[in-house]
């Protein structure tokens, strides 16, 4: 699309996040509304129950998680048939809960997706056990609190804490909560789009994996809603050798070819780009930021941009994922022996693929950036099949915005974070977003949970988010959902 047309579609974006400057700041920018102590017990349970199931793809089961909502869901009041559970493989089931509107309501449904599943998370690794939630100095730890029980647990709690008050919508609000979506071959919303899609057809759709509350130590800067995404790409380097005895050693070894190619990858970065959505979202963190940082940013929306401002905030890992394409090496392997050149070496390259650029496009950059022969460079897809060429896949268009779900984003962020800013998001990460909108249902990715930009330890050691954070967010999605359905008691 015309890059034109992309901005006048995000010209409500830019408006609100304008128009949020005028907000006045409440000293401690605290949630002025939070969750009644009932309401935040049973997230708090939910959210326990949740981080205890292992749901991660070697061992764990997202069909167990599924059953246990699904039976929270029953204990509430929803019927059985507003409660779905299905999927293509035993381990990898999916929960489709269905909150009915309105007898008689026209509109379509909204649609809230969520996935179950989660990284890995080896117990040596951290500090305590990844599959118990632990309560301490102000924070919940638990793999998933973040990435995505949390928000899981918020979603669950929200639309029990509706149901048991007599709350009826003016639309059906969908629940899917998902499979596969960090990894695996049967990502759930997928599997449901291709195979039923009827339970899960929708207006829009609101994603909590997306869009963070962005804060600096406690404090909330700027609420994000995700407008935009990069698009996922993993790809094989691969080097052979005949070997040999390692006491004749020679420059053509497997192992030196592919360290010569990451290392070539870490000397040149992709280079400097904006779309419409992260020009406005610099533009307007820019109003927020200060010193360098916020000269910078003016700087490199200048026509031409500075490149100096460029170098010094790629340095800032988050600044530099929306600035660039991104490619990073994650798995390493190699030889056979510790007394015998390598018969073979490889690494997997992760690449976050700035809109406009294809997985193709990406695979034959590296392919003259590496410039050796003996590196072959082959895409691997979700199932881990690898192909001699990517597919021709772009990340998503952004979808029309929606003024309803922008002023109310405004108005509850306005009441729970006094002075933060309502700012346009490329996502840096994938999200299922990708499946919803190549579907043709328009997605924003809302999540409401309070992160600090120098705290995020999703998929990594010690996933934490501040207790006051998931207090918060239960009053956020609360509020949402009752201001997007417009129901009554």
């Amino acid at each position: 699309m015309h890059n034109g047309r992309i901005l006048n579609r995000l010209q409500p974006f830019i408006a609100v996040a304008i128009a949020s400057l005028a907000v006045a700041a409440v000293p401690g920018n605290g949630a002025a509304a939070a969750a009644d102590t009932a309401v935040v017990q049973l997230g708090h349970d939910i959210l326990a129950e949740l981080v205890g199931i292992d749901t991660t793809g070697i061992a764990g089961s997202t069909t167990v998680a599924a059953e246990a909502m699904a039976a929270r869901f029953r204990a509430a009041g929803f019927g059985a048939r507003d409660l779905s559970l299905l999927g293509p493989d035993p381990r990898k089931g999916n929960l489709v809960a269905r909150y009915r509107g309105r007898p008689g309501t026209k509109l379509q449904p909204l649609l809230i997706i969520g996935h179950l599943d989660v990284v890995e998370a080896p117990r040596a690794d951290w500090s305590t056990d990844p599959f118990r939630l632990v309560e301490h100095d102000g924070y919940y730890y638990g793999r998933g609190v973040q990435d995505m029980k949390g928000p899981d647990a918020v979603i669950v709690a929200d639309l029990i804490r509706l149901k048991v008050s007599g709350y009826v919508p003016d639309r059906d609000i969908i629940l899917a909560l998902t499979a596969d979506e960090e990894g695996g071959t049967d990502n759930g919303v997928d599997w449901l789009l291709r195979n039923h899609r009827e339970l899960i057809d929708a207006e829009y759709v609101l994603n909590p994996d997306g869009g963070i509350v962005s804060a600096d130590h406690g404090k909330a800067i700027s609420l994000e809603v995700e407008a935009a995404e990069k698009l996922y790409a993993d790809y094989q380097l691969l080097a052979t050798n005949p070997g040999g005895h390692s006491s004749r050693p020679t420059p053509d070894n497997a192992i030196y070819h592919v360290s010569n190619a990451l290392a070539a990858l870490q000397a040149a970065p992709f280079p400097f780009e904006l779309n419409a959505v992260t020009r406005a979202y610099l533009g307007a963190m820019a109003q927020v930021s200060g010193g360098q940082e916020a000269a910078d940013m003016r700087a490199i929306l200048a026509d031409p941009p500075d490149p100096a401002a460029i170098l010094r905030l790629s340095q800032d890992a988050r600044l530099n994922s929306i600035l660039h394409t991104t490619c990073v090496p994650t798995l390493l392997s190699g030889g056979q022996a510790v007394n015998a050149l390598p018969l073979r070496a490889e690494a997997n390259v992760n690449c976050r693929i700035l809109p406009g650029h294809s997985q193709e496009e990406v695979r034959l950059e590296l392919v003259r950036r590496f410039a050796d022969p003996a590196v072959t460079v082959r895409y691997r897809n979700d199932a881990g099949v690898l192909s001699d060429q990517g597919s021709a896949r772009r990340a998503m268009t952004p979808p029309p915005p929606r003024a309803d779900l922008i002023g109310a984003v405004q108005d509850i962020g306005a009441q729970l974070w006094p002075g933060a800013l309502v700012v346009p998001l490329m996502e840096t990460v994938a999200t299922d977003s990708l499946y919803t909108m190549q579907a043709n249902i328009p997605s924003y990715g809302v999540s409401g949970l309070l992160i600090d930009r120098d705290d995020n330890r999703e998929h990594g050691r010690d996933e934490r988010i501040r207790t006051s954070a998931f207090d918060a967010c239960l009053e956020f999605y609360y509020q949402l959902l009752r201001a997007l359905t417009g129901g009554r008691h």
